[in-house]
């Protein structure tokens, strides 16, 4: 039996267009194929970008934790008391050649000021001139308070009694005393270079022990630092203290 020509149109025309789409989805697939793996590559790429961004955000974090971390180092060193004690000592300690040691009237200790090593190379013996005096003024001949810094150690001293010598500027020279004996001792004393002569004892000491005066060190300073009281020496053990005085320092 013959089929109608208008059934086969339609089945070639059905079978054509079965082909074109199977062919379409067939080209479509590696678009859709490759555009999955540029979609993960993209992913990807993001990822990566993100953790990297991630990493420097937490270096950047890190890097101001441990500055913040440096900077409060240094702030506590800057306010730490003991590092500013160590400050001042040093400080004190570089300008100590010129504040220790008189080498000039214009250096001689002011009211309110430590007493200095007077020097006698540099300025000379002053003029003895006994003269103890009942006027609240420290006279030569007295014995008077006043603090007297250590040797070894200029920030740090003691309250002792002091022998008046001579008045000079408006600055008192004078020999420090001790009641210790030093007559057991003078060979290692006289070895570091300290010497000493007997004064006698008097009202300068409660105890009145025996005291004995430094002639190798003399100091200075402004009378207004000393404190009028201990008594006096007699003319004569004060004329035997300046007499050492000028036989060491000849």
């Amino acid at each position: 039996m013959a089929i109608p020509r208008f059934l086969k149109e339609l089945a070639a025309g059905l079978f054509e267009s079965l082909t074109s789409k199977s062919t379409s989805r067939k080209s479509s697939e590696p678009r859709n194929e490759h555009g999955g793996q540029g979609r993960r590559a993209d992913k990807r790429r993001e990822d990566g970008v993100g953790e990297s961004a991630a990493r420097d955000a937490r270096a950047e974090a890190n890097g101001q934790g441990q500055k913040r971390g440096r900077d409060s180092t240094a702030g506590r060193a800057s306010t730490d008391p003991r590092h500013a004690g160590r400050g001042r000592r040093a400080e004190a300690a570089r300008h100590s050649g010129e504040t220790l040691v008189v080498h000039s009237l214009s250096e001689l200790p002011r009211i309110g000021e430590a007493p200095k090593v007077y020097s006698v190379p540099d300025l000379g013996l002053p003029e003895f001139d006994y003269s103890p005096r009942e006027d609240d003024f420290p006279d030569p001949g007295e014995v008077v308070w006043t603090w007297v810094p250590y040797e070894e150690d200029r920030s740090q001293g003691k309250d002792r009694p002091v022998l008046v010598l001579a008045e000079i500027e408006r600055c008192i020279v004078f020999a420090q005393l001790t009641s210790k004996d030093h007559d057991r001792d003078a060979e290692q004393e006289a070895r570091n270079g300290r010497f000493w002569i007997d004064v006698g004892s008097g009202g300068w000491d409660s105890k009145g022990r025996p005291s004995e005066a430094r002639i190798d060190r003399l100091l200075c300073v402004a009378p207004e630092q000393m404190r009028r009281e201990g008594g006096s020496l007699d003319e004569a053990r004060f004329t035997q203290v300046v007499a050492a005085i000028r036989r060491f320092h000849r």
